[in-house]
């Protein structure tokens, strides 16, 4: 069995930045992905990271700002640390090599971004997360004690007779073999669930595994109600426009030619939080004022040709390959898409979860810093800093730990129960394709930009049904190398834990607060709402709700506007 002081299980921005963190201080690290790191979801980071590096801004504007666009959910102790860490992370990923864009001064360059009282965003064009990704690889293989395990697939947790995590199950994806890693502590790393939605800008891997695997020992999810629609993607496929276009000044237009966000948000226009802007585009599309395909328009036509072509050159690409549009010459139709989960497995601000030994980092964990709503170009700060302080907070934690084995009966479970999966006859269920589908089409109708209590109960009935059917699904595929349809389906598993989870807090939160807007409770009700829900899995295999207080430290609930 191998054995690490610290097992990072993903390896995105948040899981390479936790390795990197544990490895400086002097743990041995095992970090594992079911994909190439370099494929991680973190290259779809398109816009920026957020730092209030200039003289003239503060990272106490930066906290407000965040703290309003969480509608006030988010944990103010929690957001003050990422804020005042943020510049130092900023010039650490600059340093390390990471090409920021720099302004005709030669100083790093921002750009303006939703709910920000200032430009502090820095970008690299339209690609920053795959910069950032593809140098954090580049500095882990320096470190002779960070052992990578590339496209292996964590299939479960374990932990020892004392209830502390010592380590995951795995699947070699070149040969099926599966390994049981011990380890004095693991930090989940696995980025979000937005494969529960169709369409998503989401990649394929992105199937909640680790939201699912830590709520399957035991520990607490948190606000998993909270799931952003962003403001502007392809419709049909759900590719995203970066909200940079936005920033760097593109508008908003409905089918009559109206820049229709003077109505919603006269201050800031497109550049009002992800939330606000998701519903306005709807509200124009819903009652009429869309173009018949369903959309709104972004012309980026306003936005210099000179300048689209330096700052946002990937999104020139996506408007020409994938809907026939030479953005620097006409608008392109976009509409809200599925982009981003607020929630996940509840951490403190050390990333540590309430089973010992289990940390969580970066999009699958819930600090919370993002609250109701995240501001665009936070993810990656996020990320970064909560990875780090994970990896730097589990390595010291490991020197202190006494390692428990635990049992290799819990590998051979695992094994009896994917053999079955690939022993069962076909015809005697339904294909896992066939049940995705169906699960991303009822999310997408009831758990989307607008809820309501039919809504939300018609899509618990449906996923309640495919958790059952779920027991019963076949694949394809018997083969032992490189089987994408076994590990398709354990991912289908992961899925179902989380879309029940978020429909089961929106239809509990009874009130509108950030992403969670509710038709049937359109306000905002801090008297009785003003804290976070928590959700665990009970012993006889039920969601447990309970509630936690939102932390506030010097930043009380008021009118949020824009």
């Amino acid at each position: 069995m191998p054995e690490h002081d610290v097992l990072v299980i993903g390896a995105g921005l948040a899981g390479q930045r936790a390795a990197l963190a544990a490895a400086q201080a002097g743990a041995t690290v095992g970090i594992i992905s079911k994909v190439h790191p370099v494929r991680s979801h973190s290259n779809a980071a398109q816009g920026g990271i957020n730092a209030a590096l200039n003289p003239e801004d503060s990272w106490e504007s930066h906290a407000y700002d965040t703290v309003k666009g969480s509608d006030y959910l988010g944990d103010q102790d929690a957001i003050e640390i990422m804020c005042q860490e943020a510049p130092e992370e900023l010039l650490h990923l600059e340093h390390m090599g990471v090409t920021f864009h720099r302004n005709q001064e030669g100083l790093l360059g921002t750009r303006a971004f939703g709910g920000a009282s200032a430009a502090r965003t820095y970008y690299v064009a339209d690609i920053t997360g795959q910069a950032i990704l593809h140098v954090l690889y580049e500095q882990l293989m320096k470190h002779k004690e960070v052992e990578r395990f590339e496209e292996w697939f964590t299939t479960g947790l374990v932990v020892d007779e004392s209830g502390r995590c010592a380590g995951a199950i795995t699947r070699n994806l070149r040969d099926a073999s599966m390994m049981l890693f011990k380890a004095r502590a693991v930090i989940l790393a696995t980025g979000g669930n937005g494969q529960c939605f169709k369409p998503t800008t989401n990649a394929l891997i992105c199937t909640g595994d680790g939201i699912s695997m830590a709520y399957r020992i035991g520990a607490p999810l948190m606000d998993m109600e909270m799931i952003q629609y962003h403001p502007t993607t392809l419709a049909g496929n759900g590719l995203l426009i970066t909200e940079g276009a936005r920033g760097e000044g593109a508008h908003l237009y409905n089918a009559l030619g109206e820049r229709f966000m003077e109505k919603y948000a006269p201050n800031k226009m497109e550049l009002a939080s992800r939330d606000v802007v998701s519903r306005a585009e709807q509200t124009e599309i819903n009652e009429g004022r869309g173009f018949p395909d369903g959309t709104v328009s972004l012309d980026i036509t306003v936005v210099p040709k000179k300048r689209v072509h330096e700052a946002l050159r990937e999104i020139v690409n996506v408007g020409r390959d994938f809907a026939g549009v030479d953005i620097t010459k006409e608008p392109i139709h976009i509409k809200p898409g599925n982009h981003y989960i607020m929630g996940g497995v509840k951490t403190d601000v050390h990333g540590q979860t309430e089973i010992p030994g289990l940390y969580a980092a970066g999009e699958c964990a819930c600090v919370s810093v993002h609250g109701g709503n995240r501001l665009g170009a936070n993810s990656l700060l996020d990320t970064l800093v909560f990875g780090r302080r994970s990896g730097a907070h589990a390595a010291a934690q490991a020197r202190e730990v006494v390692l428990n084995p635990p049992s290799e009966a819990v590998l051979e479970e695992e094994e009896t129960r994917i053999g079955d999966l690939l022993r069962r006859e076909r015809g005697s269920g339904r294909r896992v394709s066939e049940l995705k589908h169906e699960l991303g089409e009822i999310m997408d109708r009831h758990v989307a930009v607008f809820r309501n209590a039919d809504g939300l109960n018609q899509a618990l009935e449906v996923v309640k049904r495919l958790k059952e059917e779920y027991r019963q699904v076949v694949i394809d595929d018997r083969g032992s190398v490189f089987n994408q349809d076994v590990i398709a389906a354990i991912e289908l598993g992961f899925m179902l834990d989380c879309a029940e989870a978020t429909v089961l807090c929106g239809i509990h939160r009874t009130e509108s607060r950030g992403a969670q807007f509710r038709t049937d409770f359109p306000e905002r009700d801090d008297e009785n709402w003003l804290k976070h829900i928590d959700l665990t899995l009970g012993t006889e295999g039920e969601p447990h709700i309970t509630y936690s207080p939102v932390t506030i430290t010097q930043w009380q609930p008021e009118v949020r506007s824009y």
